[in-house]
């Protein structure tokens, strides 16, 4: 069942669990993600960053969208950090049904501006919009590696972001990186500042950089206010390191049916077990 970010978010603000938003580099990873989900009866959301959109490219939107649309449980296409205006109207006419615009590293005033323009063009048209106000850490330099300085949201900012730009759900900095920690550097979050934040905004919130933070920290934030994870580090590591497996030094290994099942399976214990942290499991069952 294909929807908007809003029709799959809403259900979870409400009831107290996380959306997981998978982001995908190519078809095997997608269709291996939609089953698991099919399979665990989990609402998701199939999130595509704008360096992942430049590699699988704009013809392979309309297999996704017609997969959503005989999904057995309810999914979204979001664009994942659009970073400009015009990727977000590139993601809109190419099947997009939810868009985030991040602008949180432009001042506050010029985040506002951006972001509710967004919001005006994507609301003509039925879709949602997520923001992002404070900025998540760097741990890598790929596409989506955050900022070189964690500056974390405040409650009031957040409360005002939301009245002025009307988004549908925000992304929030409470102390979350993107990419995998190097050693010795110990992920924290402030669940405290999420009470206070959730306090004061009454949409869902949206926890990036989930990948390597404790299980026990996640599980709290998703019950506490956080209604949409991010995982892309994590199941693309599994996924790669069983490609790295099975081919080996064997140069006659060739065929993807020999290669990619496994990978997928190695990704899929990785999502399944986000799944049942993020309390998502099951809860398809809620949105009919």
């Amino acid at each position: 069942m294909l929807t908007n970010g809003d029709g799959v978010l809403k259900v979870a603000n409400e009831s107290g669990f996380a959306v997981p938003a998978f982001n995908i580099s190519d078809y095997a990873m997608f269709e291996g993600i939609a089953n698991l989900c099919e399979d665990m009866k989990a609402p998701w959301i199939v999130a595509i960053h704008p360096d992942e959109y430049a590699h699988i490219g704009p013809d392979l939107m309309p297999a996704i969208v017609a997969r959503a649309n005989r999904s057995s449980v309810p999914m979204a296409i979001h664009l994942d950090h659009g970073g400009t205006y015009a990727q977000v109207l590139t993601a809109i006419q190419n099947g997009h049904t939810s868009v985030m615009i991040d602008a949180s590293v432009q001042p506050f005033a010029e985040n506002v501006a951006l972001t509710r323009k967004v919001v005006e063009a994507a609301h003509a048209v039925g879709l949602s919009v997520e923001g992002e106000l404070g900025t998540i850490g760097a741990n890598d330099s790929y596409g989506e590696s955050g900022a070189a300085e964690v500056i974390y949201t405040t409650p009031q900012d957040a409360a005002r972001f939301v009245e002025l730009t009307g988004v549908d759900s925000l992304a929030i900095a409470i102390g979350t990186f993107h990419g995998l920690y190097p050693a010795g550097m110990e992920p924290e979050l402030k669940l405290d500042l999420l009470k206070q934040i959730k306090a004061v905004v009454p949409i869902p919130l949206v926890l990036h950089g989930g990948s390597n933070n404790p299980d026990d920290e996640i599980g709290i934030a998703a019950r506490t206010g956080i209604n949409k994870i991010n995982i892309s580090s994590d199941i693309k590591v599994a996924y790669h390191q069983k490609m790295r497996e099975v081919l080996g030094d064997d140069p006659k290994l060739r065929e993807p049916l020999m290669i990619q099942p496994a990978c997928v399976a190695a990704m899929n214990e990785v999502a399944a077990h986000k799944i049942e942290l993020f309390g998502a499991s099951g809860r398809a069952d809620l949105y009919r």
